[in-house]
């Protein structure tokens, strides 16, 4: 195992021009993310040096058997912790031999959106809060838990710290550090309230930017463990009962909401977005009726309300914001396996575009 792990490690920047490319997109469920890897003649600092790929759609569930060729397109560029030195990972989006987009792929239609250039002007800003929940392999029951029973009831885990409350933290450290070797603009972790399950923020981040980088950090984090030998788990409420359930809350801004009068602004696309609360509801991932109950920190999924520091609404603005008279708001209505580019176009959309 020594030699294999010499050979992982080589540096190939003392021996060849050449580098590795991982090919990353996502598959037909939407959520399932795949990859594999080509070598390139050089390194490569844009999307657009590198060449157009191509995979069996029929084995991803995205074309039929008879034609099964999609494309790949390079769209982002992070560099690989995994094999270090110039190797990279790329995020892709997926498009038919004649150059449409598949069904499934939800960037090209976050990519108008945010090109537009009413968007383009506000300099649309996210923050990402990514809840998981770590399993057990082989039982699917989360990291910590006896296997069949419950641990104590929640309280002590959220920010815990202790052998008793802190289950899995090697692999958020790994995950953390990783994000930012890869160029992931992650800003921070932290235990969640139900034992087992953990956070990360992605952002502030511009645009579209904000949803490739949480992209490449669930990949990042699958593949450590993988390595690890944990399941990851982004159902909204992976455990029924008396625990938090997990979700992606959304913050966002735009540039005439941080500027000062900003807060009538905020105010003015909450109740937009309180208009729409069905369209955004059926866009926000699934299984999240079994989150939204309107309790543990959520509001009811039939119901829209907003408020200041109000965990339970389904808008949140905080006293900051409201003692400032600008700043930002939290969508927390998302679930943990929303599709980052639906969400964040459709905010952008329905406060910056949609006419009442």
């Amino acid at each position: 195992m020594a030699l294999l792990a010499d050979l992982q490690n080589l540096n190939l920047t003392e021996t060849t021009e050449k580098i590795i490319a991982e090919y990353i997109w996502i598959g037909g469920s939407g959520l399932d993310m795949r990859s594999k890897a080509r070598t390139i003649s050089k390194p490569v600092s844009d999307p657009k040096e590198l060449p157009k790929w191509n995979y069996d759609g029929s084995s991803t569930g995205q074309a039929p058997g008879e034609d099964s060729e999609v494309i790949l397109y390079p769209q982002a560029i992070f560099r690989d912790p995994f094999r270090k030195g110039n190797n990279i990972l790329v995020m892709c989006d997926c498009y038919t031999p004649a150059g449409e987009p598949i069904p499934t792929n939800k960037r090209y239609r976050a990519s108008q959106i945010f090109s537009g250039p009413a968007v383009v002007a506000e300099e649309t800003w996210y923050g990402l809060e990514q809840e998981y929940t770590l399993l057990q392999k082989d039982v699917k029951w989360p990291l910590g838990w006896p296997l069949g029973g419950f641990p104590a009831p929640q309280g002590p885990y959220y920010c815990g710290i202790g052998v008793d409350k802190a289950f899995g933290r090697e692999i958020v450290d790994a995950h953390y550090k990783a994000c930012l070797y890869a160029g992931i603009n992650i800003s921070g972790i932290n235990g969640e309230v139900m034992p087992g399950q953990w956070e990360f923020q992605v952002g502030p981040s511009v645009g579209i930017s904000a949803s490739d980088q949480l992209w490449i950090a669930r990949y990042l984090l699958e593949r450590i463990t993988e390595v690890a030998g944990v399941v990851l788990s982004l159902h909204p409420k992976p455990i029924k009962g008396d625990w938090n359930g997990a979700g992606c809350h959304t913050n966002y801004s735009t540039k005439s909401m941080r500027e000062d009068g900003g807060y009538e602004l905020i105010k003015k696309a909450i109740d937009k977005l309180g208009l729409r609360h069905k369209e955004h509801i059926e866009a926000y991932g699934e299984d999240n009726e079994e989150r939204l109950t309107g309790r543990h920190e959520t509001a009811d999924i039939h119901t829209f309300k907003w408020g200041v520091a109000n965990r339970g609404a389904s808008i949140r603005v905080g006293r900051d914001t409201e003692k400032e008279g600008k700043g930002y708001f939290e969508d927390r209505r998302p679930a943990s396996n929303m599709d980052p580019y639906v969400v964040t176009s459709m905010i952008a959309e329905t406060t910056l575009l949609w006419k009442p």
